[in-house]
């Protein structure tokens, strides 16, 4: 793999702590022979795990597995499972013209029902879990580890080692992987190209959650003008409304909590929709089965043209929940996902269309209300309650997915500042997110009473979902060449099947974009603008920061200066370059001529995987000189991974372990030398020749070294719960620089510090005490 000058730098300088009781090898004792300069780092290396992406990351045990398919069900399927509700309606918006055009949208629902959510979610798209989590960021950050098209440069040769980076490859068919892969690696077009597919295709889930309760509970509440007739389209929409609310304001409580208490309710719901459409194939009309026959597709294109084409974007709507259901597969896993979609789901919803299609074989004036027309009589009152509930279960399968990805994308830079919040000790994938929870509610409120029909939403809605399957497969096309190195003949046969599908769709719906369609790419790019500039600055800023960052030589000039006075206490620099010291400590030394007896660098990073092991998510180096008595921390977080309630003890804790690390390889290289010296080869004389202070060592020098980790150790113990510790932030305000054009001076100087100002600081986001945290403000000039 090709790596920058930086990685390759940081290769050779770093050096692996083994655990107790491994023997070192020439290289690592010819290396920790090097005196230690502030460019080296060092980490205590952790115990082997078992990593790779796909399902494996989740526990396997069978009772595990059905509980989190149980929960699933309450969670993921609601928006696919409430389909039925308005798919023939919004398919024949202007009626039904043949008898025989019912068979054709039919026989269209169910392969595209069996093909686009079965076949390519459940049985394809699950295998590209990154560790079991979903989501457009969850393929871009598998692309990102085997491919080096982060425009971000933090990535380090030890975040290669992290169990759960490595990548379970075959090894044939490298060739056009190969070339793939240095194409993205070498076109700037194409890696900037890349992540705004990803944002857009996050953009789009995140309209889609707007969309889905809108519509989702607007047609349910729709079903009551059965039973009167009293209600204006306004009172309609107003009912709705409170319900939505209602379901935004208990998301607070969590995933778990909410799939337990909608999971009975929803598998009530596929059991009543199975067993109604079994009733009206059998009473009705058991030709429906005859749909099966892909005939009858052709026969409904040969007959309506481009009504029929038209009508596509009536018929994905079958398909609605697809992204929901890749994106929600955290919060579960992917064996529970598949068992419940087949076992419960799948069957449900065939049945559920077939019998719709078999009542409106001999009621073609029905199709508007086709759904509640084909329910029996003495069944309508509970079916009505019933699906009010399953509306707004649709409803959670999209804001949890939204909450998931939000969260990826906000780990990886791509998303300004907000709250996360861990529902579940159990499940760390359930997370919470006040600021999306309230702009998703305002969002909803909005679009029901503005568009107040089913019809007018679904031309919006088809759209939206449309445009993420695409962007999905385009990006699952990338790992297949690339990571699965699929045989090619594959590769071409999923892009012509369900490619062209998709692709046929896609151009369906944007026929709609007048009708309503122009609202979710409306919300895209409001949305897509924002990460792009937050995004943006972010890597500005990491570069202005990596060209200033402080020299060994200034190092030493601050640690000399007579005037630095040395306080107790334990002082922690929070920054996100992980390269070198920030600039912001040159700022704070020249203003505040005082330092903390112990100095610890904490660079927070993210990494392109879910999570990190904990015992390899700290990396330690000294800084050099050693009488500064500085360390610099790099702890790295997966985009799942929640900080750590003892934050501050774990890190003491393991600061303490590479100091009594370090000193022991240090004993250990001597110990070594001195064998080597007594055993006089020629070989070894070299070696001798080049550690001439390590071989003239006495034993006695092991003691001093002993006692030099033990001052340090106590040094540390007593700064830190003696005076304890102090939190220093870099509050750095950006400004575009005199020279810059009007368009960067518009992104930085109104867009980004727009969102700077309204959104969390940093202190909020790792829950800083604020009785010992000190600001050091700054201005970077991108």
């Amino acid at each position: 793999m090709a790596m920058s000058s930086t990685a390759e730098e940081e290769n050779h300088i770093r050096v692996d702590l083994p655990m107790s009781g491994d023997k070192l090898d020439g290289n690592t004792l010819s290396r920790l022979g090097e005196p230690y300069g502030s460019k080296e780092l060092i980490s205590i290396k952790a115990a082997p795990h078992n990593g790779g992406h796909g399902s494996g990351s989740k526990d396997t045990e069978w009772w595990v597995v059905l509980n989190l398919a149980f929960q699933s069900i309450g969670v993921v399927y609601g928006d696919i499972g409430t389909s039925p509700l308005y798919v023939f309606s919004s398919t024949f918006s202007n009626g039904i013209k043949h008898r025989d055009d019912v068979l054709g949208v039919l026989s269209l629902v169910f392969y595209t029902l069996t093909l686009l959510p079965l076949v390519k979610y459940v049985f394809i798209v699950l295998r590209a879990t990154d560790n079991g989590e979903g989501g457009t960021f969850a393929l871009y950050s598998l692309i990102c580890r085997y491919a080096r098209v982060s425009l971000i440069p933090s990535q380090q040769a030890k975040d290669y080692e992290v169990s759960n980076y490595k990548l379970e490859l075959p090894s044939k068919r490298l060739k056009l992987a190969s070339l793939l892969k240095s194409s993205l690696e070498n076109s700037q077009f194409a890696r900037l190209f890349l992540l705004l597919v990803t944002m857009l295709g996050t953009s789009m889930v995140i309209g889609d959650s707007i969309l889905t309760p809108s519509i989702s509970v607007l047609s349910a509440v729709d079903g009551i003008k059965e039973a009167t007739s009293a209600l204006s389209e306004g009172m309609i929409s107003g009912i709705a409304v409170v319900i939505l609310v209602f379901l935004f304001t208990i998301q607070r409580f969590g995933t778990s909590k909410v799939g337990y208490t909608f999971a009975p309710i929803l598998c009530i719901w596929f059991i009543l929709i199975g067993g109604i459409g079994f009733y009206n194939i059998v009473k009705h009309d058991v030709a429906v089965l005859k749909a099966i026959n892909p005939m009858y597709i052709v026969h409904y294109f040969m007959r309506n043209k481009m009504d029929a084409w038209v009508s596509l974007g009536g018929v994905v709507l079958c398909t609605t929940g697809g992204e929901a259901l890749f994106a929600d597969v955290g919060h579960f896993s992917v064996r529970s996902i598949q068992i419940s979609m087949c076992s419960m789901v799948y069957p449900a919803l065939v049945l559920a269309y077939m019998g719709q299609a078999a009542y409106l074989l001999h009621n073609p004036d029905a199709v508007s209300d086709a759904f509640f027309k084909a329910i029996p009589g003495p069944m309508f009152w509970p079916m009505f309650i019933v699906s009010i509930a399953a509306a707004v279960i649709a409803s959670q399968a999209m804001i949890s997915g939204t909450f998931s990805i939000v969260q990826q994308s906000l780990s990886l830079g791509c998303f300004p500042r907000v709250k996360v919040v861990h529902t579940s000790a159990d499940h760390k994938g359930q997370v919470y997110i006040p600021e999306v929870n309230y702009f998703l509610m305002l969002a909803c409120v909005a679009v029901t009473f503005g568009f107040k029909t089913t019809e007018k939403i679904g031309n919006a809605y088809g759209i939206a979902v449309v445009f993420v399957m695409t962007l999905t497969s385009s990006l699952l096309i990338l790992i297949m060449i690339m990571i699965w190195k699929t045989n090619l003949f594959f590769v071409i046969l999923y892009a012509v099947t369900i490619g062209f599908v998709e692709l046929l769709y896609l151009s369906a719906v944007l026929y709609k974009f007048t009708s309503g369609g122009y609202l979710p790419l409306t919300f895209s790019a409001f949305l897509m603008a924002v990460m792009y500039v937050w995004h943006n600055v972010y890597i500005k800023k990491y570069h202005y920061e990596l060209g200033h960052k402080i020299s060994l030589a200034r190092l030493e000039e601050i640690s000399k200066d007579r005037r630095m006075a040395r306080i107790p206490g334990l002082a922690m620099f929070y920054s996100e370059l992980v390269q070198g010291i920030p600039p912001i400590f040159e700022h704070y030394v020249s203003n505040v001529p005082a330092l903390h007896s112990v100095i610890i660098f904490v660079s927070m990073k993210s990494l392109h995987i879910n999570k990190v092991p904990a015992e390899e998510r700290y990396l330690f180096r000294r800084v050099e000189p050693k009488d500064l008595f500085a360390f610099q921390c790099v702890v790295r977080y997966g985009y799942k991974d929640v900080l750590e309630e003892a934050f501050e003890e774990t890190l003491v804790s393991r600061l303490k372990e590479f100091i009594q690390e370090e000193t022991e390889l240090q004993m250990e290289l001597e110990s070594a030398n001195l064998k080597v010296a007594e055993r006089g080869s020629g070989t070894d004389e070299e070696t001798v020749e080049s550690n001439d202070e390590i071989i003239n060592a006495e034993p006695t020098d092991v003691e001093k070294l002993q006692q030099i980790m033990l001052q340090e150790i106590e040094q540390v113990d007593q700064a830190w719960e003696e005076s304890g510790i102090v939190h220093l932030i870099g509050q750095s305000e950006v400004t575009a620089n005199k020279k810059a054009s009007i368009v960067k001076r518009i992104l930085i100087d109104y867009a980004y510090n727009l969102l700077k100002k309204n959104l969390r600081e940093t202190e909020n986001v790792f829950d800083i005490p604020y009785d010992r945290m000190i600001k050091v403000g700054m201005t970077y000039e991108l």
